[in-house]
């Protein structure tokens, strides 16, 4: 199972999506949006949450997730550690080049899950 995880502690990163697409998370699990994904390719970070839990991109497109949280997060795709731990204000940057579905949390708070439904370009 793939997973990316995104807590900042500074600048902004990227990176190209290079493990496989992890399948949807079990029910107990998914976001509360993930029927619905949003269009978009920002996702804040806020009140431990991540909003919107689900997104839809294209495959190229580079998702950027912003911390407004006073606490720390990461972002975790496929439970594999993308980003280091993001402080308030701090980025992180990943881009999805495969079509798939992606499943992600926040390692320092492993309830806090999104989603990125990614197709093809």
């Amino acid at each position: 199972m793939l997973t990316l995880a995104a807590c900042g502690g500074g600048a902004a990163a990227s990176q190209a999506a290079t493990a496989a697409p992890t399948r949807a998370p079990a029910a107990a699990t998914r976001p509360a949006a993930a029927a619905s994904p949003v269009a978009t390719t920002s996702v804040r970070i806020a009140n431990f949450a991540f909003s919107p839990p689900a997104i839809a991109v294209r495959a190229g497109a580079t998702v950027t997730w912003t911390n407004e949280d006073e606490d720390a997060h990461t972002v975790a795709i496929g439970g594999v550690p993308a980003s280091q731990p993001l402080q308030n204000g701090d980025t992180f940057a990943h881009t999805f080049s495969r079509p798939g579905t992606y499943a992600y949390l926040c390692t320092i708070h492993p309830y806090m899950r999104g989603m990125v439904v990614v197709t093809a370009g």
